[in-house]
Order: C-alpha cells, then structure tokens, then sequence
C-alpha cells in the first residue's frame, strides 16, 4: 500500500473522517436516487403529525397494501436518518413486516427492505435481499448502486465495483462512473478518480443532492490522498450544493483532522443531537456531549441488539474519550467483523498501538493489505510506542 506520515495530533479526526455509514448510530450516507424517468414519483410521504399517525392506522388495517407500506416505512427511514434513533429505523422495517419472502416482495418492498438492512448495520443481509433483487430486475440502476455500497462498506471493493458495473448496465451513465471512480479511489487511483469526478460535477443541470453526493466524494477521495486544501473546498461545495446532515459532519471531520475543532460547533450547530454529532463534539472538547454520550450508550446497553449498530462509535468512546486502549481493541474488532471502512480499519490500528498490541497492529495492517486499500495518510509504524 501507499502509505504516508501523519502526525499524532491529527490521528483522532482521521479515525472520525469518512463515516460513511453512521447508521442508527448517526446519519447514513444514502445512495443517490436513480431516476427512471422525468415521470417518476420519487416519494410519497405521509405528513408529519397526525397525517403519519393515520397512515400506521391504515396500514394496521391493510398490512399488505404495497403502496402504503413503502409510505410509512420511507418516512420512518427518514426520520431514522435525520435522528439517528435506531427504533424509527425498526419500526419502518416493521411496516414492510408482510412481504417475508425476498423472491415474491415488490420491487419497491424490497429494495427498501434492504435499505433498512444496510441502515441497521446488517449488511449481509441487505445484500442478499439486493441479489434476489437484481436477478427479478437486472436492470435496476438503484438495486446495483445500492448493492455497491453495500459491499464497499464490507471492504469487498471488487464485488463493490462489479455492481458499479450493473449501474452502467442499467444505463443510469453518471451514476456508474461516480461509483467506479469512489471505489478506484479507494484502491489509490487517486488522479484517476479525481478527474472523473470532476468531470462529472462539471456536467451542466444537475440538481443539488447530485452535486453534493459528487463533491463529497471527491472531498473524502482527497482526505485520503493527504490533500487538505483541496478537500476543503470540495466539502465546502457539498455543503453549497445541499447541506445535508453527512456533509456537515463529514466537513466537521475535517476541521477536527486540521485541528481547528472551535469551528465544529458552528458547523453542526443546525444538527439534531444524534451519536455522530455527540461524538465529533465531544472529539472538540464539549463536556456536555461527552456526559450525554456516555449516558446514551449505557442507556442502549440495556438493548443487545443496539451494540451492533454502535460498534464503532463504543470503540472511538472507549478510546479517546475515556482513554481505555484495550477496551478499544475489543470493540474496534467487533466491530471489523460488520463493517470496513477505512476509518474502521484506522481505528483498530491506532486502538492496538495505544495500547502496545502488536498482534491487533499487524492484524489491521494484513486486512487494509487483503482490501486493497490505499490512503495517504495512513501510516502504522509498529515501532511507535503507545502514547
């Protein structure tokens, strides 16, 4: 791999930076919508209120209404994303309870149920559910880009960019090479990358999502190349074209990776008070985040099932705000076991440099190797000493 300097004071925000799927834990990173057609309903929500409090007692009455159904469970994604509860995220999952069996499900049940997988961390299973999918409708643009996701978050870049492949099958153009430039970048195609994605960014009458979700990209592309100036003016643009929740903290990352955490606070100050938000802001010093944080998790420790969304977020706690190493290791490879993502990967390595584990260094440095992940910054010096 390619592997650059980084110096000890920005090791804490690269372990934040490129938490691409937060989860119930935070904010997913949602794959952009793939339209078919300029005729295409992209959503029906039910109104906030009462009108949503009807819908669930419509579809209590007709559980197997189809349309319904994705109506209440896409407006509880939402909800899910927007909040980072993980009960909303249960609860639209539940209204989408009837269809048990992936290879009768409509198409739309499925593809959101699968959604509702990956937001949920089980990832496995989202990827099945879009395989069943995919051989019922090989053309769908949005079934491949969300399979590519998927797998890219589980460090399977190859089967990452074989979906990418069907995207350009399903002739939805910018959206394949956006996501073949992503996984190329994490590879180390860093030029490469950088010039399509430019490229596409430059295309004329694109809408605001679209823009954001490309400049992002190449904003974490250039995090991982150790280009800081560039990545700035990237997450800047991202937040220009639609200041959604995942380019605000992504952005928050980077200041703190510049050590310029006083800024954190104006950046996230619109953002609901999710585990990421708490997380970044305790990482910038906010003793009110720090105790609210704590209390959350040992609050959804009396919930099992919530320690396989919060993985991440226990280990990145447990080691550099509660400064427990061997903690951390425990937790950060727990948390290997679901998801890949270069910041996961960082964390086990720093965690089991911390706390002098030699074994947990090489075992982190033999996975980033197997993936084929390359970032700039990255550097696992086994003869450090911990700090």
């Amino acid at each position: 791999m390619s592997l650059g300097p980084l110096t000890r004071a920005g090791l804490w925000p690269v372990l934040l930076a490129g938490l691409l799927l937060a989860g119930a834990a935070g904010v997913l990173r949602a794959e952009p919508l793939v339209p078919v057609g300029d005729d295409e309903v992209v959503e029906r929500l039910p109104s906030a209120g009462r009108g949503a409090a009807q819908a669930r007692r419509q579809l209590a009455q007709r559980p197997d209404d189809a349309g319904l159904a994705v109506s209440v469970a896409r407006a509880g994604l939402a909800q899910a994303r927007a909040t980072g509860d993980p009960r909303l995220a249960g609860q639209a999952l539940a209204a989408l309870a009837h269809w048990t069996d992936a290879q009768t499900a409509p198409r739309e049940v499925l593809l959101l149920q699968a959604t509702l997988d990956q937001h949920l961390h089980d990832f496995d299973a989202a990827a099945a559910k879009l395989e069943v999918l995919l051989r019922r409708h090989p053309g769908d643009a949005q079934g491949w880009l969300t399979l590519a996701a998927v797998r890219r978050v589980q460090g399977r870049y190859a089967q990452s960019h074989r979906a990418c492949a069907g995207v350009a099958r399903a002739r939805a153009d910018l959206h394949a090479a956006a996501c073949m430039a992503e996984n190329d970048g994490l590879r180390g195609g860093f030029e490469r990358a950088r010039h399509t994605l430019q490229g596409l960014v430059e295309r004329p009458g694109l809408d605001g999502p679209t823009r954001a979700w490309l400049h992002t990209t190449r904003a974490e592309l250039e995090q991982r190349a150790a280009r800081p100036q560039a990545a700035e003016v990237a997450w800047r643009a991202a937040l220009q074209a639609d200041a959604d929740p995942y380019a605000a903290l992504g952005y928050a990352d980077f200041l703190l990776e510049q050590g310029r955490a006083p800024e954190v606070g104006t950046v996230l100050a619109t953002q609901p008070a999710s585990d990421a938000v708490l997380l970044r802001r305790a990482a910038a010093g906010d003793a009110d985040a720090t105790r609210t944080l704590r209390a959350r998790f040992e609050q959804s420790a009396l919930r099992p099932q919530t320690a396989l969304t919060h993985g991440r977020e226990r280990a990145l706690l447990a080691l550099r705000v509660e400064r427990d190493a061997p903690r951390a290791v425990r937790l950060a490879r727990d948390n290997l076991a679901r998801q890949r993502e270069p910041v996961d990967l960082w964390l086990l390595a720093e965690a089991a440099r911390r706390a002098g584990d030699r074994a947990a260094q090489d075992e982190a440095r033999r996975l980033a190797a197997a993936q084929g992940l390359v970032d700039a910054r990255w550097t696992i010096d086994a003869e450090r000493s911990p700090s």
